[in-house]
C-alpha cells in the first residue's frame, strides 16, 4: 500500500565555515609611533640643575665647548651656564629623542664636577650601565692627623701608582678629593675597586692588594670569556632542532620482540 503523501523537504541553514572572514573584516591593527620627551611629559619642559664648586669653575670655563658639543649636538638637550646662580641648567627639547637623555646628561655634568675628566666622563652618555658611586674615608675607618694623611698616601702611591694600577685592573676612573673618593664605571668593576681601597684605608699593604686583585680580576675576565662563548654558541647552534628524546626500551624490545 502506498502512501500519497509528499516528500518532507529539509532545509538546513548554512553555518559559515571561515571564522576568519569576521576578522578579515576588522580595520587594520594601528601602529603609533614612540612619543618623544616633551609629549610624555604633556608638552612641560624637564628641567635639571647642577651645581658648580668654586676649585671646579675655571676648569669648566676651559673645557665648556667640549662638554656643550655632546649635550647640545647629540643628545639633544639645552645647556646653558648660569653665572648668578653658578649653575649648570639643563632642559629638554621638542626634538630630544629620549627622555633619559636629560638624566644622562646631568650625570656626565655631575661627574666633570666630582672632578673626572671630560673623555672619561663622557663615558656615560655613551655607554648603560656606569654609574659614579661615592664614599669618605672616615665610612670606612675613623682616622685623624698623621693617620688620615697616610692613609690618603697609601690609596695614592708614589706618584698615582697605587690608584693607576687599580684603575687599570678594574677598568674604572678614580678620583680621590681630599678624604672623599669617587669611583666612575660598572657595578661588579666599582665593587672590586672599592674593596681593594677599603683595604689600603684599613691599612693593608699594598703588594697584598695587587695579589688579591689580580686573583679577582684574572677571575672576572674568566666569566667575560665564558659568557662570551656561551653567547655565540647560542647564536651558532640556535637554529638547530631539539635533541630527540626516547623513552627507555622494554625487555621483549631489548631482545628485538
Amino acid at each position: 500500500m502506498q502512501s500519497n503523501e509528499a516528500p518532507v523537504s529539509m532545509e538546513v541553514e548554512a553555518v559559515p565555515s571561515e571564522p576568519s572572514s569576521a576578522a578579515a573584516a576588522l580595520p587594520p591593527k594601528p601602529i603609533f609611533e614612540p612619543l618623544k620627551a616633551h609629549e610624555m611629559s604633556d608638552g612641560r619642559v624637564q628641567f635639571r640643575k647642577v651645581s658648580v664648586p668654586p676649585h671646579r669653575y675655571s676648569p669648566l670655563k676651559k673645557v665648556w665647548m667640549d662638554i656643550y658639543t655632546p649635550v647640545y649636538e647629540q643628545m639633544k638637550i639645552d645647556i646653558r651656564m648660569n653665572l648668578k646662580g653658578r649653575k649648570v641648567e639643563l632642559k629638554t627639547r621638542a626634538d630630544t629623542p629620549d627622555v633619559s637623555n636629560l638624566q644622562k646628561c646631568s650625570d656626565f655634568v655631575q661627574a666633570f664636577m666630582l672632578g673626572f675628566d671630560v673623555i672619561d666622563a663622557i663615558a656615560l652618555l655613551r655607554m648603560d650601565e656606569l654609574y659614579v658611586e661615592s664614599f669618605e674615608i672616615k665610612d670606612v675607618k675613623t682616622l685623624r692627623g698623621e693617620h688620615l694623611s697616610r692613609a690618603i698616601g697609601r690609596l695614592s702611591g708614589k706618584g698615582g701608582k697605587t690608584k693607576f694600577a687599580i684603575e687599570n685592573a678594574t677598568k674604572t676612573r678614580i678620583v680621590i678629593a681630599d678624604t672623599k673618593i669617587h669611583i666612575l664605571g660598572s657595578f661588579a668593576n666599582i665593587k672590586v675597586a672599592r674593596d681593594s681601597l677599603c683595604s689600603l684605608i684599613l691599612g693593608s699593604p699594598a703588594g697584598k692588594v695587587y695579589s688579591k686583585l689580580r686573583a679577582v680580576t684574572a677571575r672576572l675576565a674568566e666569566r667575560v670569556v665564558v659568557s662570551t662563548l656561551k653567547t655565540a654558541a647560542d647564536a651558532a647552534f640556535g637554529s638547530l632542532p631539539p635533541k630527540p628524546k626516547f623513552e627507555p626500551l622494554k625487555v621483549h624490545e631489548m631482545s628485538y620482540g
